[in-house]
Formats: structure tokens, C-alpha cells, sequence
């Protein structure tokens, strides 16, 4: 492929001229680690299997983080700086440094175009759809004990979303600026700040089906929608006539993004949510911390939102990472027999331990290390979505809000449109995971960053002092079984995989 044939946020090319996504990732974790521990920097570097072996490698990065609190801080600060090194931006054909690039947006690129929510001014009342039901009150509080009985999500995750169920003035939004970057995400919060009185300002590609639908629920409700579009719409203007005008690519247009962003001249609250296939998924994470990046820069009290993959390597508390060792250790006669057989038939792939052992912090404490990686998912995802961690606790150590907390599993059509892990999911009970209906994360994750604008003396305030920058990534979860399953997640997923197949052909959920 020429140069001529790329456009936008595109990785540096190697020396022979190949813009590797293996080289990158490798380059940009290595030197994460370099500073804290030049070993497992070495071993990246040498790593001759990236595409199978990289969950390794992403371990080693949260062990190393884990080491003593400056650790994480160190190591998020050196790999994201790495990151930025490993990208440039090609316009017309010419490639040019990527910072560069973001000082010289193209003037006039965007318009502004809102609309206001035509449904009724009154907020409507936090609820949770959940298998067919809208639960509130005590339904909705005994859901969530189920829950943590269960556990499906931490006491940390239970005890935000009570605090918010008891304040509902705090989803009155209408003080609030509401940024979501990739404002279509299927799992994203849009549908209900519309009928929060937020304004929302939506980032989504140009497609004039897909904007007619966010400007629908945000006429049903009660919000203000603000959307960049590419030439200027007169006032009154039908919907219909500038729908295919509004939307912007958050590759090949960041620069003038960020220009666009800046003349809204308010507070922000930066929602980066914006998914891609493969390396582009990548590629997307680094364009919205660009735009992150530079927005915090001029506007200091800006705050931000995460929603983490629990298909991840985290450091956990010390509790939930015994609790995975209890369950494995607990397995009576015959699961013990059954995790011999199948690791003797797979040469010790399945029915792997998860937690084995707890790590010291550095600061008194002690921590567990989960893993919840799914192979298919890719190296590139699993780096986009530490980009993302690094990011947040760089910022909160800054000073800024930082909302980051992990989502639970979702039946997206990400998810369905992959054969595999869609049987996966649909067999996942069997291990003590819960996979999530869209429609219910959305309603989490949206209470979740209520709660996590609004709380005072909570972890996403930076006000708060933690024992270890890590701590930012362990409250709040909503993990959906991931963190306290005895056997290592991606290690039980064919059979999981089996009870999903065979569910679907039979017609069973």
C-alpha cells in the first residue's frame, strides 16, 4: 500500500517501509515497561509470537505496575509517550509528525448544528431493564445483591449504584457538557442522557441513517444535542436535510476535532467510547487521546470517562483475587478429576488456574492479578484498551475527575457477528459468568458516570487519596463473574463454548 493510499492517524513505518502493528505494539510496550523492569522490556523485544503470546506480555505490564505505586505512574507516562511516538498523520498523501499535525487543523472544517429534545422537561427516574423487566426500588436494590452474592460485580460496583438510586437529583445533567466520542456505541450511554437534560455533544462518523437515529432520541427526550457538520445549516432546517452532513471521522480529521471542540468554550465531560475492528481499533483510541490530550490542555477542569473491557489483565484487591483461589481450591472430587483430564488431553492449556498467588504493592497492601484476555480479541485491542487505563491514571494524578469503570461482557453485535464468541458467551453461565443484554449496560454505565461526575469523596475524584494509582481501576466493577472464576477465563472458553453451540441448537438461551 502507497502513501497516497492512507489518510489520516497511521502508524509509523519500520525500516523496511511496512507499517507493522506487531512492531508497534511491541515498541510501545517495551518501553512501558523499560523504566520499571527492563527485563520483561527485553522479553517483549525478543517476542517471536506476538499474535498468541502478547496476554503474556500484557501481564507483565500490569505485574510491573503493581511493583510500587510510582510504578504504574512511570509506566503509563513512558507508554503513552511511546504511543505518540509510533503514529503520524497523512493528508493529501504527505505524512507529517503527529503533533505536528494537531497544531494545524484545516480552518472552517466544521459547523455547528444543535437540537433540543421535544419529550417532557421532567428527568426521568434511574431504572434498570433486566430480562424483560424495568426494575426500581426494591426490585432494582435486590437485583443488585444478587449480584454481589453472586459475584457478578464488586461491593464497590453495588455501592455506587445504590448511592445513585438514593440521589436522584443527581440525574438532573443539565449543568453538564457531555462529550461522547463514538456517540452511536451500541453499549453506550446516549439514550439515556437524553432524557437527563444533558448536553451532549455526539462524535460519530458521517452517515445520514445512522444520525437520523441519534437525532430521534434526542427529540423523544429531554436533551440538547450539539453536532459538528460539515457546512453550516440555517436555523429551522429539516432534519432530513442535514443529517447527511453531520459527523466527523476521528481518524482522519482529529486536528480539526479538537479545533471544533475548543470553540465550544464550556467544561467538558470526555466520553471516549468509539470502537473499530482490529488495528483501526487502535488507531481510534490514539485519536481520542489525542483529542483528550489536547482538550485537558486548554481546558483544565475537564473530566473523563472510560468504560474498561473486562477482557483484560487487572490488579485486584486482595479479597475477590482469594476468592478466585477458593473457588479453584474448592472443587470437589469429581471437578478435580475433570481439571486433570482436560489438561492432560490439552497439554495444560484448559482448566488453568486464574489467581495463584498475591503480589505486594509497595504500599502495605497486597494484590491479585486477573486475566480475562480472550485471545481472538487481538494484541491491538488489548493496547488500545491499556492506552485507555494509562490515560486515566496519569489524569486523575494530574488532577482531573477521571470516571473509569469496567463494563461487564455485552451481546453487542460485535460479539454476535463472531461465531465463536458468541457461543462463548451464550455458555458462560455454566462457569459463573453473566454476559450482559445491551440494553442493561447502557443503563449501568450511564448511572455510573452520574455517580462518578457527582461524588464526593469517591475514588474518580482526584481530591481523594489512593494507596496505589491502580486502585482507580479496581473500583467499581462490574466484571460479570470475570475476577472470582476459579479456572483462567480465556482456559474454560471452549467448553463454554460447547454448552453455547449446543444451546443454539436447540433453541435454548
Amino acid at each position: 500500500m502507497s502513501i497516497s493510499d492512507l489518510e489520516g492517524i497511521q502508524f509509523v513505518p519500520g525500516a523496511d517501509g511496512e507499517r507493522s502493528t506487531t512492531r508497534v505494539n511491541k515498541a510501545i510496550c517495551s518501553a512501558a515497561l523499560e523504566p520499571v523492569d527492563p527485563l520483561a522490556a527485553q522479553a517483549v523485544r525478543t517476542e517471536a509470537n506476538w499474535r498468541k503470546q502478547y496476554p503474556h506480555h500484557m501481564r507483565a505490564l500490569t505485574e510491573a505496575g503493581i511493583a510500587y505505586p510510582g510504578a504504574a505512574l512511570t509506566l503509563a507516562e513512558a507508554g503513552l509517550a511511546a504511543a505518540w511516538q509510533q503514529i503520524e498523520f497523512v493528508r493529501n498523501g504527505q505524512a507529517r509528525p503527529f503533533a505536528e499535525a494537531l497544531d494545524d487543523p484545516l480552518p472552517n472544517a466544521f459547523a455547528t448544528v444543535e437540537v433540543q429534545g421535544q419529550g417532557s422537561p421532567e428527568v426521568e427516574p434511574w431504572s434498570l431493564p433486566y430480562r424483560g423487566q424495568q426494575l426500581r426500588g426494591e426490585a432494582l436494590l435486590a437485583q443488585l445483591a444478587r449480584w454481589e452474592e453472586a459475584g457478578i460485580i464488586e461491593p464497590s460496583h453495588a455501592r455506587a449504584l445504590r448511592r445513585v438510586n438514593e440521589h436522584p437529583e443527581w440525574f438532573d445533567l443539565s449543568d453538564r457538557t457531555l462529550v461522547l466520542l463514538g456517540a452511536a456505541s451500541e453499549a453506550g450511554p446516549l439514550a439515556m442522557l437524553a432524557r437527563w437534560r444533558a448536553t451532549i455533544v455526539a462524535i460519530d462518523l458521517p452517515d445520514q441513517a445512522r444520525w437520523a437515529n441519534l437525532v430521534r432520541l434526542v427529540s423523544e427526550g429531554n436533551a440538547r444535542l450539539i453536532a459538528p457538520v460539515s457546512q453550516a445549516v440555517p436555523p429551522g432546517t429539516p432534519t432530513a436535510n442535514w443529517t447527511g452532513l453531520a459527523g466527523a471521522n476521528l481518524l482522519t480529521q482529529t486536528p480539526e476535532l479538537i479545533a471544533w471542540l475548543q470553540t465550544l468554550e464550556q467544561p467538558l465531560d470526555l466520553g471516549a467510547i468509539a470502537y473499530l475492528d482490529g488495528e483501526r481499533h487502535l488507531r481510534v483510541s490514539l485519536a481520542m487521546d489525542a483529542i483528550i490530550a489536547q482538550i485537558s490542555a486548554t481546558q483544565p477542569t475537564t473530566t473523563l470517562m472510560y468504560m474498561a473491557t473486562p477482557a483484560d489483565v487487572f490488579a485486584v484487591p486482595e479479597e475477590p483475587a482469594r476468592a478466585a483461589m477458593q473457588r479453584f481450591a474448592s472443587r470437589g472430587v469429581a471437578g478435580r478429576l475433570f481439571t486433570q483430564i482436560g489438561r492432560t488431553l490439552s497439554g495444560g492449556r484448559l482448566l488453568q488456574p486464574h489467581v495463584t498467588t498475591l503480589r505486594d504493592g509497595g504500599n502495605g497492601r497486597h494484590y491479585g492479578i486477573v486475566d480475562g484476555i480472550v485471545i481472538e480479541q487481538g494484541p491491538n485491542y488489548a493496547l488500545a484498551k491499556r492506552l485507555q487505563q494509562w490515560r486515566a491514571i496519569t489524569a486523575r494524578a494530574a488532577g482531573q475527575r477521571v470516571a473509569i469503570n469496567v463494563t461487564p461482557s455485552t451481546m453487542t453485535r460485535s460479539v454476535i457477528k463472531n461465531p465463536a464468541l458468541k457461543a462463548g458467551y451464550n455458555g458462560a453461565d455454566r462457569f459463573g459468568i453473566e454476559v450482559f443484554a445491551p440494553e442493561t449496560t447502557r443503563a449501568i454505565m450511564a448511572a455510573l458516570w452520574v455517580h462518578d461526575l457527582r461524588c464526593r469523596h469517591c475514588v474518580a475524584d482526584p481530591g481523594v487519596p489512593l494507596m496505589h494509582p491502580l486502585e482507580l481501576l479496581m473500583d467499581g466493577a462490574n466484571h460479570g463473574g470475570l475476577w472470582r472464576i476459579g479456572f483462567l477465563p480465556r482456559s474454560v472458553l471452549p467448553f463454554a463454548a460447547l454448552v453455547g453451540y449446543v444451546r443454539g441448537k436447540l433453541g435454548r438461551k
